[in-house]
């Protein structure tokens, strides 16, 4: 700090962006870190009367950031030093007496005093000296860690992230008890200043993908990162693609598996959902839990998984085409009574199954936005009501209803929520085709959906690997789980620099 020439108030300049240094008058300082701050009624500055050895203290801390036991013990602590002083102290050497712990850290600019400030540390200002120390005594409000309430497993660990991003790097850490784990820490937001922390394994992460990650996440200039969502689609290959690149997780477990494959984790300080680059298509329908249960089970759920995944997409447009256009494939008992239920539908099977679609949509979000201890009995009573009812007044046939019902079920069992929801955007396109072309209609959909797949990267990495391009050894952790002992390298399509995972 520097007192403004031929002016008797305390201004804070900084010029051609220069870091501004901090005044040794106490005073000064301490009105010019009030002015900076707006006089925000929330930023406190306590003063500690000093004697004719030590000068006077100031704790600066925005309120409830900090523990104040602390605060009251670091108060105690200079008042007794003040009267047992002797003689002109070491003041660097006396504060690590002073603040608990000894957690301190020497600050010389005003802008550094602000950061600290913001970031929940307590900063003790003293009168006559240009450097200030921060005191780590922040006492925030946290979640405790608890099982995650998106991503459950039945056999696996069952504690999850919270937001904050420490106590998050610490559950990593915790799993991944290697010196090689490698942490880098960003701040991105003009004005939340969000903490954003890069990690991967040094020796297994390809060096290249790590530099472009690490590229884009420093070329973000924006306002504000509330989110890993903020930054997903900053740093995405492509923005207009409604199938994800970026996988989000809020497992620590998932995110220490991916690490060892060669992957890297983002994790965002307010959010417990980090996010995973790069990936393919199929890690999409993987869960963490097909590492924890025996080989044959996991391939099962896989099939069933994939099984869902097509009949979540094309299901409605399949009965839609057939119904429409192409009833010669449908056994003559069936047909019969499927005309037998449309007899008397006042709409044809196009309409009837996105008006149904729609409504399963608005209970579903519905179910999402209302008070936990109803939402699930609305979501399930009304679709049940809705349902019945539709099908009594003759506005749908019940074939209709199951289609839908099915579907809709078939893409709760896909894993990741990102590409579920994109599931749900492309089924309705497929079912306009369906509806004017039928099978064609949906083949015409489906050919610029692979080759857009096709075309598709993630940092680099093809989407579709290990089928496009075609690696045989990846294989064996895709749609199938070979037990452990044959896993002995790790897959080839995310570039890992160390592919051997067993001797």
């Amino acid at each position: 700090m520097r007192k403004h020439s031929n002016s008797s108030s305390s201004t804070v300049q900084a010029k051609d962006n220069m870091p501004v240094e901090i005044s040794a008058s106490l005073q000064e300082c301490v009105e010019a870190l009030s002015q900076r701050m707006g006089n925000s009624s929330d930023f406190v500055i306590r003063t500690i009367s000093g004697n004719d050895v030590l000068p006077e203290l100031a704790v600066c801390y925005i309120e409830g950031f900090i523990d104040v036991n602390q605060l009251n013990q670091i108060s105690e602590s200079w008042l007794t030093v003040s009267m047992e002083a002797d003689g002109l102290p070491d003041i660097p050497a006396l504060m690590k007496k002073v603040v608990p712990g000894g957690e301190l850290k020497q600050l010389h600019t005003v802008d550094a005093v602000i950061s600290t400030v913001l970031d929940g540390k307590a900063v003790l200002l003293i009168d006559g000296l240009t450097s200030s120390f921060s005191a780590s005594i922040t006492s925030l409000e946290k979640r405790s860690i608890e099982e995650p309430s998106s991503q459950t497993v039945i056999r696996g660990p069952k504690d999850g992230f919270t937001e904050d991003i420490s106590t998050n790097l610490s559950l990593v850490r915790r799993r991944l008890r290697t010196p090689d784990l490698r942490v880098q820490t960003l701040v991105i937001g003009k004005y939340t200043n969000t903490k954003v922390i890069l990690t991967y394994i040094e020796g297994i992460a390809d060096q290249k993908i790590v530099e472009e990650i690490t590229s884009r996440l420093q070329s973000i200039t924006t306002d504000s990162v509330l989110e890993s969502g903020y930054i997903e689609e900053f740093i995405q290959d492509k923005t207009g693609s409604p199938f994800p690149t970026l996988l989000n997780t809020e497992r620590p477990d998932a995110v220490a598996g991916s690490l060892l494959e060669g992957q890297v984790a983002i994790l965002v300080d307010g959010t417990p959902f980090v996010l995973l680059a790069p990936v393919t298509f199929f890690r999409f329908l993987h869960s963490s839990e097909d590492y924890y249960q025996r080989y044959d089970l996991t391939t099962f759920l896989r099939v069933i998984r994939l099984f869902s995944f097509i009949v979540s997409l094309l299901l409605p447009s399949l009965y839609i085409a057939i119904s429409t256009f192409h009833q010669e494939m449908i056994p003559t008992t069936l047909l019969i009574s499927l005309a037998a239920q449309r007899e008397g539908a006042p709409m044809p099977a196009l309409v009837e199954a996105i008006m149904m679609e729609l409504t399963f949509e608005i209970i579903r979000e519905a179910g999402v936005r209302m008070p936990r201890v109803i939402g699930p009995a609305i979501s399930i009573v009304g679709a049940l009501v809705i349902g019945q009812a539709a099908v009594q007044a003759g506005l749908v046939s019940g074939a209709m209803v199951i289609v839908v019902s099915f579907t809709a079920i078939a893409n709760f069992a896909i894993p990741a929520f990102s590409m579920a929801a994109a599931i749900r955007i492309i089924r309705f396109v497929l079912m306009l085709f369906a509806g004017t072309l039928g099978l064609y209609g949906i083949l015409a959909g489906i050919i610029p959906i692979y080759v857009h797949l096709i075309s598709l990267t993630s940092f680099g990495v093809p989407y579709l690997s290990p089928f496009v391009p075609l690696r045989f050894t990846d294989m064996r952790d895709v749609f199938i789980r070979v037990p452990w002992p044959f896993l002995k390298t790790r897959p080839d399509d995310i570039k890992p620099r160390n592919q051997a995972r067993q001797k």
